[in-house]
């Protein structure tokens, strides 16, 4: 690990000379790819550096201890120190171990979240709504810019499936432990007899695609033109402003009202095409790597049921690492950090487990 921690030192001085270059600099595209290993390299760099002035310490602090003609109570004192570096070394190379693991490239990404109504019909879509807006509120407290880019409502306020971005550094590396099948169990407020009702709503969390990471060919779309609609008495258009695009070689069919101009709608429906159509090559790339270990918190399949929101017990269960926390209240207004960390914490051990393996 040493020796690896001597290269990546190297890699990030010799960055740190590119990126002061001024032909580095006048190419955009390798400025900004620099940067971005630079800014990954930082702290490891930083951690190793403390590790290193650390480890000196303990050195001098062992010869110290040893010297017979030192004073024997400064002897004693530097024993001391020498014991306690000695346990600072050890934490700093733990620390080190985490920081080179392996870090997923879409981390830094923003993402596009997708939410669906599952069983249990209404309910189903009324608890869809409970989700966006929990996301909605924590992407606030995280500071992330959150923008609707689809919806499709029902008509007592709930979600039959609703498509949102958040852009944010680290976005997807907070949410991507989301996507799956979220459970609710709680009585309804349509359920007069006071009978606990269970229902699912499926959330997908997509690292957001550049234009230059996904390739579509024009003459595979089909886009079509129609009136926007909406129940409630929501706004209608009168003009053909609703676009609905078809992808023919995936089947993938996308559809954007929220926007009276057609060209936003356009926009916005070609930005979720082009998120789903890089999911898709992801999920290729990550089944073509034989025997990669499947992380302790899941694959992120959409068909797991990965947490139950008990309202009348007032939990919330994490089924992938066993985790309950009873502050559902408080989690559905968007205070989830504390399951953020737990997932992000299993994630990261199951990591270390697999490369000490």
């Amino acid at each position: 690990m040493l020796e690896k921690l001597k290269q990546v030192r190297a890699r990030y001085d010799n960055i740190s000379l590119e990126i002061s270059d001024p032909e580095i600099i006048s190419d955009a595209e390798k400025y900004k790819n620099l940067m971005r290993e630079h800014k990954g390299l930082t702290p490891i760099v930083e951690k190793y550096i403390e590790y290193l002035k650390c480890e000196s310490d303990m050195n001098g602090a062992l010869e110290l201890s040893e010297d017979k003609q030192a004073d024997a109570e400064m002897r004693e004192l530097a024993s001391e120190e020498y014991y306690e570096l000695k346990d600072q070394l050890a934490a700093l190379y733990d620390e080190l171990k985490i920081l080179l693991l392996p870090r997923d490239p879409n981390d830094d990404k923003n993402v596009i979240v997708e939410i669906r109504a599952g069983a249990g019909g209404e309910e189903a879509a009324l608890f869809a709504s409970v989700l966006y807006r929990m996301y909605s509120m924590y992407a606030q407290k995280a500071g992330f810019k959150t923008e609707l880019l689809s919806v499709n409502e029902t008509g007592l306020g709930g979600f039959k499936e609703i498509s949102f971005s958040l852009s944010g550094e680290g976005a997807y590396s907070k949410l991507k432990f989301e996507s799956g099948v979220h459970r609710v169990q709680r009585v309804p407020e349509t359920e007069s007899s006071g009978r606990i009702h269970t229902s699912t709503a499926t959330v997908a969390v997509l690292p957001e695609a550049e234009e230059v990471e996904v390739e579509i060919n024009p003459a595979d779309l089909e886009i079509e033109t129609c009136k926007s609609s909406g129940a409630g008495g929501q706004h209608v258009n009168k003009t053909e402003s609703a676009i609905r695009i078809i992808h023919k070689p995936s089947g993938i069919v996308v559809e954007c009202q929220d926007e009276r101009s057609q060209y936003k709608n356009r926009d916005k429906a070609m930005k979720i095409l082009r998120t789903r159509l890089y999911d898709i090559a992801l999920k290729e790339q990550s089944d073509k790597i034989a025997g990669e270990r499947k992380s302790q918190v899941g694959t992120g399949d959409r068909s797991e049921r990965i947490r139950t929101y008990n309202f009348p017990q007032g939990r919330i269960t994490d089924h992938r690492i066993g985790l309950t926390l009873y502050s559902i209240e408080t989690f559905i207004d968007g205070d989830i950090d504390d399951m953020i960390e737990a997932l992000i914490s299993a994630d990261t051990a199951e990591k270390l487990k697999g490369s000490e393996e």
